[in-house]
């Protein structure tokens, strides 16, 4: 058995007035997706556990079967793993966004979705002005970016920008948690000053100012950790190799340290301009080499943050058409079987702008040639995918490891039951 998990990252959102009351989910035109449901079994799946804010670091790692409680070491950590970037001992990293603040306040999370060429100056720029033997910043992807802090106590209240846009700076820099990490937050936060009072001067903010572009005038950082220790996944499930696709260096970390090779897709941006067919053509591949693929496209999410609803509908209908329909049109004819899960890792409400902590929907569908009498997916009632429909689904409400266990679970006890019908 093949296994393969579609990720639409932020894909679920709530009722929206302007689509006469239906969620963008529902609103799309989503052929394969709704088949896929009907002809598969749904429920949906609690990826944040309570006291957890609901990030993507939280809800994939969750959704993937690992104990968020005892395994996640912040967001820093993993990115780090995707960028090949070791955490020394004693070494805190933290996730590090280049944000646009204007008038004292967040005006976005990602400094207008800054190229990767213009941040790579702005991050050795900063090494040049606020680097030292203890502290050193390391360039990623467009807006998304790392800190690596000597002795750094990660028992500090960070807020994620994504969350706060509009929201003066004042209101959410750092706080220490406990009295030991009082020093760790005054430093991030002179580090924040300082890189408001530097940034605007960067003759590269000073020409996207003039064209009208939003300056990268911040850094921000947030989800501070320590280099985690999590087990592979083929550790724990009936696979021997797996792979990671994505454009983002949090999911390809979270591969990392769970034993995925992580597949490079030219023109993959994490937008909605991302390489579809692309990312398709890679999964097939990698489903061919190898036993599980966790393909996550991050365009439904960005969408919701800027709160461009038509625009989340596109993604949602671009993951529909131009990356499911063509990998499901291939294992389809495969003689070997394959089971395909496909899931948001949490809602994203455009109304918000962010990240909700609430059940998202999913589906498992399967195909298994060796039973092509019976439907190896042994499909329940669901007609369509989306938040609602998939609430009726035979998997019901599940939380955490669950998910993982019931993708990898065969089924072959309801199979033997079909055959005696």
């Amino acid at each position: 058995m093949k296994y393969l998990i579609v990720l639409g990252d932020g894909m679920a959102d709530e009722p929206i007035d302007a689509l006469n009351g239906l969620t963008p989910m529902q609103a799309a035109h989503t052929p394969v997706m709704d088949f896929l449901a009907r002809e598969g079994r749904c429920g949906g799946l609690e990826t944040v556990p309570e006291g957890f804010a609901p990030g993507s670091e939280i809800a994939n790692m969750s959704l993937l079967g690992y104990d968020v409680r005892t395994q996640f070491e912040g967001r820093g950590s993993l990115e780090a793993a995707s960028m090949g970037v070791d955490i020394p001992d004693g070494w805190m990293a933290a996730r590090c966004n280049l944000i646009c603040v204007e008038n004292d306040c967040i005006k976005n999370h990602s400094a207008g979705h800054i190229s990767n060429e213009e941040a790579a100056q702005l991050i050795d720029y900063l090494n040049e002005h606020l680097a030292d033997d203890g502290l050193r910043f390391c360039a990623g992807i467009s807006y998304r970016h790392l800190m690596l802090m000597k002795g750094g106590d990660k028992r500090i209240q960070c807020t994620p920008p994504h969350d706060v846009p509009g929201t003066p700076c004042a209101q959410v820099m750092v706080k220490a948690l406990h009295p030991d990490a009082q020093a760790t937050a005054d430093k991030i936060n002179h580090l924040i000053q300082r890189s408001q009072e530097l940034l605007p001067l960067h003759p590269l903010n000073q020409a996207r100012k003039a064209a009208g572009k939003d300056m990268a005038s911040s850094i921000w950082p947030w989800s501070p950790g320590y280099r985690p220790a999590m087990p592979t996944l083929a550790s724990q499930y009936p696979i021997r190799s797996g792979a990671v696709i994505s454009a983002v260096d949090l999911i390809k970390g979270i591969g990392v340290y769970a034993g995925l090779e992580s597949i490079e897709v030219e023109g993959a941006t994490g937008l909605y301009d991302t390489n579809y067919e692309g990312k398709a053509q890679a999964a097939i591949q990698a489903l061919k080499e190898k036993d599980f693929v966790f393909l996550h496209v991050e365009a439904s999410d960005e969408a919701s943050h800027e709160g461009d609803v038509d625009l989340k509908i596109k993604t949602i209908e671009y993951l529909d058409h131009r990356l499911i329909e063509p990998i499901f049109k291939e294992v389809s004819a495969w003689d070997e079987a394959v089971s395909i899960a496909v899931l948001p890792d949490h809602p994203t409400y455009c109304r918000l702008k962010t990240h909700v902590a609430q059940a998202v929907p999913f589906l498992i569908w399967r195909n298994d040639p060796a039973r092509a009498r019976i439907k190896a997916s042994m499909p329940d009632k669901v007609q369509s995918f989306d938040e609602l429909a998939v609430m009726t689904g035979s998997y019901g409400i599940l939380k955490g490891q669950a998910f993982m266990q019931k993708l990898f679970n065969s089924e072959r006890s309801g199979e033997r039951n079909a055959e005696r019908e």
